[in-house]
């Protein structure tokens, strides 16, 4: 192995350890050992060419504490699923350095403040999941640059405001340059909340839609305005396949 390769194993194996000494976990502190491979180590999956971290698999198994800006330095990091555990505190921005990530699992946490904006840097993310009852304010507008998006979970947060003005304008027949690179979305949870202002009806163009929840908030409108929209580029109208949860709009 080049001295190259060991170089960038001790920069994977030091953010993990940051991570450790961040966390309260028994389990860590016993199975995150130097006496073994990081590729070893329980969670941890490593590319079995580059042998790097590429996922972060840690669901569920009672970890509390905060995210370590070092987890940034994970340069071939493309899954991270830290979901149902007592995540706390902001998410440092030093996240944004991945831009490999496809795919950020951090619901049912603790995590506070607002949804960071530097999200929409992370070119790459599919799935997009921040479930969770913690997040606050207005969904930034930077998500909308997110063009290969195919996820996104924001119900359960206390989001306030109106749908994103990039989303939003929609309702006027156009869409606009931010909107159009999300056309890859297949899933929109915006539900328990507290968005106002009207249903954008033509999200519809958003043609790989599948599945759009605006529970539960304080919208105007309501699910059947959209269900008499059809799609002009597939064949059939795209309520064919969009169920549509509009249960406490007006």
């Amino acid at each position: 192995m080049s001295m190259k390769s060991n170089t960038n194993i001790s920069t994977d194996q030091l953010a993990l350890l940051a991570l450790k000494t961040h966390v309260n976990s028994d389990l860590l502190s016993t199975n995150w050992s130097t006496a073994t491979s990081i590729c070893n180590w329980i969670g941890v999956t490593c590319g079995s060419r580059q042998q790097r971290v590429t996922a972060l698999h840690l669901f569920g198994i009672n970890l509390s504490g905060t995210i370590p800006p070092h987890l940034g330095n994970l340069s071939f990091f493309i899954l991270l699923d830290i979901r149902n555990n007592n995540f706390y505190g902001a998410l440092p921005i030093e996240l944004a350095k991945l831009h490999r990530l496809k795919s950020l699992w951090l619901d049912n946490n603790n995590f506070n403040g607002e949804i960071p904006s530097w999200f929409g840097s992370i070119s790459k993310l599919q799935n997009l999941s921040l479930s969770g009852k913690k997040f606050i304010g207005v969904i930034p507008s930077s998500l909308c640059s997110l063009s290969k998006l195919e996820l996104l979970y924001l119900d359960y947060n206390n989001l306030q405001g109106q749908i994103p003005v990039a989303i939003r304008n929609l309702s006027k027949g156009t869409i606009p340059k931010e909107i159009k690179n999300l056309t890859m979305l297949k899933i929109l949870y915006l539900g328990i909340n507290d968005f106002q202002g009207p249903i954008p009806t033509n999200i519809v163009n958003l043609t790989l839609l599948e599945f759009l929840d605006f529970s539960s908030n304080n919208l105007t409108g309501h699910g059947g305005m959209i269900s008499k929209y059809s799609n002009p580029h597939i064949k059939q109208p795209i309520v064919s396949s969009l169920r549509i949860i509009c249960t406490t709009v007006t």
